[in-house]
């Protein structure tokens, strides 16, 4: 029996000494438990994504230094790991297998993927040979992450005499990806007819959420999975050649279950507020700071907010500010009271009135003649923005911005406003998802007052506002969304799906429109498969419009 221990652990971008450290100590945890192998995620020495790190030489350098280091440090179990490697002027995604102290071969990945947050042919030459590698009697192959959406590698490894696949992984989370991965690799141990071991990534890396979720998978589609997202782990997979079987130490019962049990009996909900949650942490504390301050309004989008903060950092780091104008209601300052009581963290009060009053007196004789409108709204949205930086500046909170998808999509948010921030960690999170979010983290325990849930959304920036006053209901316009956005549906195909054309073309017109608003967004949480930022790049100057889109 072969014993592989699968660090699924959080290796953050750039940080090679403190990676080198980590992989030190699980080695060392690994063979104490008797682990034969230790297999480590993709480019788990640099993290991943490097971006254009890889085109720095220095950055090359140390992940040459630090490889080196370890490979001189492996004794008495072999290391499979993930790095940056280059060969004169080509940049490879590399795999080194190392046993005692040497490098017994190193695998260049296949295939290069270049779609959505993806751009490794940018960096990357690709690989053409397989590794296959002898350990204790049994050839066992090595293939990474993209390589196993395909059948190519996987056969190669097999033709080169594997008779178990090994597939190190930096795949980030988005919705029901999870189900994807499992099919995936059904259908490679189907192709192949080889075992895979499954090995991710967990942590926070800007936009990117890898959620870890490593898995065993048996050629008959039976697997095991490392069920929590976004935790780290140090399991212990054992392979019995005799049988070609799978199964984690200690869980032998549980490895046949059929190929998609779990991710069909998966809560989405639940995880991907667990995902939100990882992805604000590690934002905050890897860019050093220890602190976040939330305008609370006493509405759905800053309520979820502050409590994915509490959540991620604890109240004791979480700061609130309501900052209440003539148009904000005693509701609405009550709700925002009544949360930060419940979360028990530092909530202040500061009116905008006399700064407002002194904005519009300052502007007087420049508006001479204009009658009131988005102006003076927008006016006290900036008031509100400027009042929660001063607080970042003076005391070294992140200003967390509340914005959600619905809304980054159609323009309904103020640039230099309610959207400043050094992170949105709802960024990607439909209307209707906050709300499902908000109902789903009550479940665990009081956070949200039902009242906030219940009332209908305002920005309450003039009289009696409401956001359906301007938007099309939410439930109609997240749909139309998804179709457009997500799913990259034209507007005729979207119509004939039932929807209403003047609001679709409406709808599209606002998209179109407000691309400039999201260039300046601050970055939060990929949840979803088209996320504003990395995955969704369109031109903000653009003479192309669908011909749909201008007809009256």
């Amino acid at each position: 029996m072969i014993q592989i221990a699968l660090a699924q652990q959080d290796f953050p971008v750039g940080d090679m000494t403190g990676n080198l450290a980590r992989v030190l100590q699980s080695i060392s945890t690994a063979a104490t438990r008797g682990a034969d192998l230790i297999l480590f995620p993709e480019m788990a020495m640099s993290g991943y994504p490097p971006e254009d790190l890889l085109l720095r030489p220095g950055f090359m350098h140390s992940c040459h230094d630090v490889m080196g280091q370890l490979i001189s440090s492996v004794q008495g179990i072999d290391v499979v790991i993930g790095h940056p490697w280059a060969v004169g002027s080509e940049r490879f995604n590399a795999v080194s297998w190392i046993r005692d102290g040497v490098v017994l071969g190193r695998y260049f990945k296949q295939i290069l993927p270049n779609y959505a947050v993806f751009d490794e042919r940018r960096y990357f030459s690709a690989g053409t040979q397989p590794l296959v590698v002898k350990i204790k009697g049994s050839s066992v192959g090595v293939i990474i992450c993209e390589d196993a959406w395909v059948p190519g590698p996987a056969s190669m490894a097999k033709t080169a005499g594997a008779e178990l696949l090994l597939v190190p992984n930096a795949s980030p989370f988005r919705d029901n990806k999870l189900a994807a991965r499992t099919d995936i690799l059904h259908d490679r141990g189907q192709d192949c007819g080889l075992p895979i071991v499954y090995s991710n990534m967990v942590g926070g890396q800007d936009e990117l959420v890898f959620d870890g979720r490593s898995m065993l998978m048996n050629s008959n589609g039976g697997f095991s999975i490392c069920p929590n997202p976004c935790e780290e782990s140090l399991q212990i997979a054992c392979f019995t050649p005799e049988s070609g079987h799978l199964f984690f130490k200690g869980n032998e019962g549980n490895s046949n279950l059929g190929a998609n049990t779990i991710c069909q009996d998966e809560d989405i909900t639940a995880c991907i507020y667990t995902v939100l949650v990882r992805g604000l942490k590690d934002y905050i504390v890897k860019n050093g700071f220890t602190d976040v301050v939330i305008g609370l309004s006493g509405g759905i989008d800053s309520a979820l907010t502050l409590t994915l903060a509490v959540d991620a950092l604890g109240a004791e780091h979480v700061h609130t500010v309501m900052m209440p104008s003539r148009h904000t209601t005693n509701l609405s300052l009550e709700l925002a009271c009544q949360q930060a009581q419940i979360l028990a963290v530092d909530h202040r009060e500061i009116s905008i009135e006399l700064a407002f009053e002194a904005l519009l007196d300052t502007l007087e004789l420049s508006f001479e003649g204009c009658h009131a409108d988005v102006t003076e709204e927008n006016l006290q949205a900036r008031v509100r923005g400027n009042l929660l930086m001063a607080l970042s500046n003076k005391f070294g909170w992140m200003v967390l911005a509340t914005g959600n998808k619905s809304e980054l999509a159609v323009g309904y948010s103020t640039i230099y406003g309610d959207m400043c921030g050094g992170f949105s960690p709802i960024k990607d999170c439909l209307k209707t998802r906050v709300y499902e979010l908000s109902v789903y983290r009550n479940t665990i325990s009081p956070a949200i007052p039902q009242a906030v849930i219940e009332r209908p959304p305002s920005a309450e920036l003039a009289p009696g506002q409401l956001d359906q006053d301007s938007l099309p209901e939410y439930e109609l316009l997240d749909q139309i969304l998804y179709h457009y956005i997500e799913q990259d549906c034209s507007i005729a195909d979207i119509v004939s799906n039932g929807f209403d054309e003047v609001t679709v073309r409406r709808v599209a017109a606002m998209v179109i429109r407000n691309e400039y608003k999201r260039r300046q967004a601050a970055p939060g949480v990929r949840i979803t498969s088209k996320a504003f930022g990395r995955d969704r790049r369109y031109p903000i100057t653009s003479g192309w419009h669908e011909e749909s889109l201008k007809k009256s």
